[in-house]
């Protein structure tokens, strides 16, 4: 069960290494822009692509239907990898060793949504991969593995989403093997220590210059690629930024090089996209940008 790029990996290596995958569900194919096109999701098109059988219920919670089908078949062990809902005791108990959940964060840290994002945002320096039996609380299982990486600096969300995933394929075979065995231990949380990882949500894109820097900086990469600011109309997206040592009124361009103060320090800018333009190193935008020293990036 899984929906997003994220997941696309550990299915295919879960194939490759040979198990045998009874089903893959996934979520239901949605309109995706103005010409109302219908898209699959990465795992709906990678099973499609296997031959697999795949379902796509708006919601399996009380869904009778499936129910009677996960029971026909008789699951050994259910894989979840950001699925996208919530499964109910039910299900759970339809499974002769249970669903494990593959979560990109060390749990108790960071659970829910949007773990990689908020890693990011809140400038921690590790994070991983946690193997969960799955209840029916939020993130809240017994764990049985967790697997460690460094962030490294300045990276974004994209890469950090690529590497987890790739360690989670590396992983997810030797995990099942033992499950199968018998020789996997299961340890409780430690509830007490659980922080939340909320879903993102689009207004927390915009830049605010009196943030601080340091702050702004991990926005932008935890957020990768949807950071942005309005100037005179036109919205840009930062895709790249370093801090700088300046100070200055917050949100003022105090070079030709694109430094802007924030509210604690300031950053320069590496790479950005102007609204209904590609992406840019800083040098290549500067030869056509109106965005001069002196500028201040509040006048939206």
């Amino acid at each position: 069960m899984g929906t997003p790029n994220f997941a696309v990996p550990i299915l295919k290596k879960i194939y490759q290494n040979g198990f045998e995958i009874a089903a893959v569900y996934t979520q239901p194919p949605k309109k995706s822009d103005r010409a109302q096109r219908i898209t699959k999701s990465p795992i709906h098109i990678l099973a499609e692509t296997l031959n697999l059988e795949v379902r796509t219920p708006e919601k399996i919670k009380d869904n009778k239907d499936e129910y009677e089908y996960l029971k026909k078949i008789n699951v050994s062990l259910g894989v979840i990898v950001a699925f996208g809902q919530i499964l109910t005791n039910d299900i759970l108990s339809l499974s002769k060793n249970g669903f494990i959940n593959i979560h990109a964060s060390i749990l108790p840290r960071w659970r829910g949504a949007g773990p990689i994002q908020r890693t990011i945002m809140n400038g921690d320096k590790e994070t991983g991969i946690s193997v969960m039996k799955i209840n029916e609380k939020l993130d809240a299982g017994d764990i049985s593995n967790i697997f460690r990486v460094n962030i490294l600096e300045n990276e974004n969300a994209q890469s950090l989403n690529e590497r987890l995933s790739m360690l989670a394929a590396d992983k997810i075979s030797d995990v099942i093997d033992n499950i199968f065995d018998g020789t996997t231990i299961y340890k409780e949380q430690n509830h007490e220590n659980a922080t939340y990882a909320k879903k993102i949500e689009k207004s927390e894109n915009k830049i605010n210059w009196n943030d601080d820097a340091k702050r702004i900086v991990d926005k932008i990469n935890g957020l990768f690629p949807y950071c942005y600011f309005i100037y005179k109309g036109v919205r840009y997206r930062i895709l790249k930024a370093l801090l700088s040592g300046s100070s200055g009124k917050p949100g003022h361009v105090l070079n030709k090089n694109l430094e802007i103060t924030c509210g604690n320090n300031s950053l320069k800018i590496l790479e950005i996209q102007r609204e209904g333009k590609k992406a840019q190193k800083i040098n290549e935008f500067l030869l056509g940008t109106k965005i001069e020293k002196g500028s201040d990036l509040n006048n939206v």
